[in-house]
């Protein structure tokens, strides 16, 4: 294919090549015909194929192909099943040659900095680790079938507020450790084929052009060679972009952007040398997408559907079990609760939003799997809508009393997560609050059963008896619960995130979001359990916390003493063995933490360095082994601009959680190299309880003065219409933008989740995105004298000039 290839890319014109580096339409994109490279289909994922059936310039939500919707990131990442992530991907790469897409775009690898993040139902975990190993089980599967992913969105993209203009201020340790990592091991263990870039800035550079991201760490650093794609509308500079190692402007702009590359190579600020690096991977993912273009493929939805049930079982969390409350005994009076049982929360909302081929709800199937003798009813108890309806509270009181046990199905409805908008706080709808304080006398026999992408507040977490995570489940999760509350499966699932009391908690919250231009990471590595876990703050439920119906036993703890010295291509193997010590066939995830005794950075107490996943049946035991490699005991310095591992006592812990270590056991490891002198001026993040990350503290941290943030005036290419609606055009171009972009999610009559979508993305939207969106119809020249306007700039409206586009 390389020979083929290579003629190919010989016989493209400039012309050709220039036009090959931006989309044809909104999901296609260009080929050459007399070259017999075709026009390939790409769309949105990741946690199942949303394929247009109308025209490529329509993108409504509910206007897509039936396919199987999986449990969403959040939930996948609670499997820690690997194995289960891989055929997941298998599935949906089968779903994709079905309907001729070449790339499905996914997964996302976005670390979850705080729960409040708008889109952290369609990301893994707080823990890098974690989430590069769910990313790439997910990748591995769905490119095994030659179909396409497309990791997302890198980097950085950790809240919906000002994503399309913020800059984002952290520091390099951080960046390395933290939000790097989870697209490195993905990178270099399947190498994706493209990679989508975030919409946001970094160091002041938008992402879509950012060379150090793009060319010094993901192209030169991982040696990665595939398509660089922007996320939609994300492009800024063209020619920019195409210079720092991005590859393809989604969706089509129309011909402006290819007519600037050429441009540029005509006035020598673009060689044809950047042109050919930043095309011929576009050429190469045309050139393997042979597959997804055959009509013949076809896929087994049923199976799918059976595959994305045993997805959501493996999901659910068992996060308490009074008293063995659960499984629910035969021949109980169970009293179902909720707007949910009835309406399910099974997905989030935004542009992974998937039309199921079918769709389970939980009061069915809880009475279709009831055994005899049990008796099933059901009281509405508050309407998803939100509105307070006392008469429904009261009437499930009532019911509630002659009940042996009472599932409440509750959780966040659709306006509270989607992609657009951030949460506004943790807790769940007033009128479910109410509903609860409502059944207290009954909380010892109450089973709450959540269906949310991120964690929540749990004011009566000590008083209910059972408390379910189902996550947000798929098409299939509503039988997967109703198999776990009946014990027909064994809960496995573990926590990928914290859950703390309140959001007042999160070590990030005081910065979260931060302001509209610009982010401040100022808690550098303290996040999630990390910092938790290490200052011994009190929390609900820890990171890797799950129960089971069965109970499981450790021991015979091993480590291999590492060579001395340690070097970079070592490894050493932690080995234990596990035992089902229950009466219940289940599945338990052994976890491994390393932390370091004396370090001359702030280290974590604990960071996850491996994990595996082991089913047995009562009685039984296996010997499991998890290997340590040389960065599992390492940390970025920033000096050195290198991984180091200091010589020091290092300890490995083995357990069931962050929180619930079996074993553990001390071990030097000597590298030959000294532990440094702390830094004084580091003190509040050796120490990090009070989090008192200053000015002076953080830009220690930077190693620079906190750059400033950038003024909202004078108006310019990349502000937003929220921002421009202090202006009288403003608005009448707020409500234009508007009603274009309703009409292509909505169709002529959006429901209200749409409108509330629609509202967020719009207000997010800069003005060089409508350029984009009218796929060139609308030309610069026209934008440029519409914001001197707004500027009262009048000479330019009359005589042209310009735009600054910072």
């Amino acid at each position: 294919m390389r020979d083929a290839i290579d003629n190919i890319f010989k016989s493209l014109t400039a012309e050709e090549k220039a036009t090959l580096s931006t989309g044809r339409d909104f999901w296609r994109l260009h080929g050459v015909e007399r070259l017999g490279l075709p026009s390939i289909m790409v769309t949105d994922g990741p946690h199942g194929l949303r394929k247009q059936s109308g025209s490529s310039d329509h993108v409504g939500l509910n206007k897509s192909v039936p396919a199987t919707c999986f449990p969403t990131a959040a939930g996948l990442a609670a499997t820690w099943n690997i194995e289960l992530l891989e055929r997941v991907g298998q599935a949906l790469g089968r779903e994709c040659l079905a309907e001729q897409v070449s790339v499905l775009l996914g997964p996302g690898a976005n670390l979850k900095r705080h729960p409040l993040g708008g889109r952290n139902f369609e990301y893994f975990s707080e823990d890098p680790l974690l989430s590069g190993m769910m990313a790439s089980a997910w990748v591995r599967g769905v490119q095994s079938l030659n179909v396409g992913a497309s990791l997302k969105h890198y980097a950085l993209n950790n809240h919906e507020s000002g994503r399309m203009v913020v800059d984002v201020v952290t520091d390099e340790r951080t960046l390395r450790e933290m939000y790097l990592p989870g697209f490195e091991y993905c990178v270099k263990d399947e190498s994706p084929w493209t990679i989508m870039c975030a919409y946001n800035k970094f160091r002041g550079v938008y992402l879509s052009e950012n060379e150090y991201l793009l060319k010094t760490i993901l192209r030169d650093d991982w040696g990665y060679d595939g398509v660089v794609v922007t996320d939609w509308s994300a492009n800024h500079k063209r020619v920019d972009g195409v210079r720092n190692g991005q590859s393809l402007e989604m969706p089509g702009s129309g011909d402006g952007n290819a007519k600037k590359i050429l441009a540029a190579l005509q006035d020598g600020s673009l060689t044809m040398e950047q042109l050919d690096d930043s095309v011929r991977p576009v050429v190469e993912l045309i050139s393997k997408s042979a597959d997804a273009l055959d009509a013949g493929a076809t896929v087994d939805l049923d199976a799918n559907h059976n595959l994305a049930r045993t997805v959501a079982e493996e999901a659910c969390v068992l996060l308490k079990n009074d008293n063995d409350l659960l499984p629910l005994k035969s021949g109980m009076k169970i009293l179902v609760v909720g707007g949910l049982a009835t309406n399910t929360r099974y997905q989030g909302s935004g542009s992974s939003q998937i039309l199921p081929t079918k769709l389970e709800q939980p009061l069915d199937e809880i009475t279709a799997l009831a055994e005899d003798g049990t008796l099933i009813s059901f009281a509405t108890g508050f309407k998803t809508t939100g509105e307070e309806d006392p008469a429904l509270c009261e009437e499930a009181l009532a019911m509630a009393a002659n009940a042996d046990a009472i599932v409440v199905i509750a959780g966040l409805t659709p306006e509270y997560e989607s992609e657009g908008f951030d949460r506004s706080h943790m807790q769940l709808p007033v009128n479910q609050l109410t509903l609860m304080e409502a059944l207290t006398p009954f909380h010892d026999r109450t089973v709450m059963i959540l269906q949310n992408g991120s964690p929540v507040e749990l004011p009566f977490n000590d008083s209910i008896g059972a408390i379910l995570e189902a996550y947000l489940g798929g098409q299939a999760g509503a039988s997967a619960l109703a198999r776990i509350i009946y014990g027909l499966a064994n809960p496995s699932g573990k926590l990928a995130e914290t859950f703390a009391h309140a959001c007042a908690d999160i070590p990030s919250n005081q910065w979260y979001p931060g302001d509209y231009r610009q982010s401040q990471y100022r808690e550098g590595i303290w996040i999630g359990y990390r910092y938790f876990d290490t200052v011994d703050k009190p929390i609900a439920y820890p990171f890797g916390h799950g129960l089971s119906y069965t109970r499981f036993e450790y021991s015979e703890l091993t480590i291999d003493q590492p060579d001395q010295p340690f070097k970079d291509s070592d490894t050493l193997t932690v080995t234990f063995s596990v035992r089902n010590s229950g009466n219940y066939a289940g599945a338990e995830t052994a976890q491994v933490y390393v932390g370091q005794s004396n370090a001359s950075v702030p280290r974590p107490r604990k960071e996850l360095k491996g994990f595996c996943k082991v089913f047995l049946e009562p009685g039984e035991s296996k010997q499991l082994s998890v290997p340590l490699d040389f960065r599992s005991f390492a940390f970025w310095c920033v000096k050195e601009e290198n991984w180091v591992v200091e010589s020091d006592d290092y300890l490995i812990s083995v357990g069931a959680s962050v929180a619930d270590i079996r074993l553990s056991e001390c071990i030097q490891v000597n590298t030959g190299r000294t532990i440094a002198e702390r830094d004084p001026g580091m003190a509040s993040y050796f120490e990090p309880a009070q989090l008192g990350f200053d000015d002076a503290c953080f830009e220690r941290l930077l190693g620079h003065d906190i750059p400033p943030s950038l003024a909202v005036k004078p108006f310019q290419l990349n502000s937003t219409l929220k921002e421009i609606r202090a202006n009288w055009l403003g608005r009448w171009m707020y409500r234009m933008v508007f009603q274009q972009v309703s009409n292509m999610i909505g169709g002529d009559s959006p429901s209200e989740t749409e409108l509330s979508f629609v509202q967020a993305i719009v207000a997010e939207m800069p003005l060089r995105s409508i350029m984009i969106m009218s796929q060139g119809k609308l030309k610069e020249p026209i934008i440029y004298r519409l914001i001197h306007a707004m500027n009262n700039r009048w000479l330019k409206v009359i005589f042209g000039g310009d735009v600054r586009s910072e």
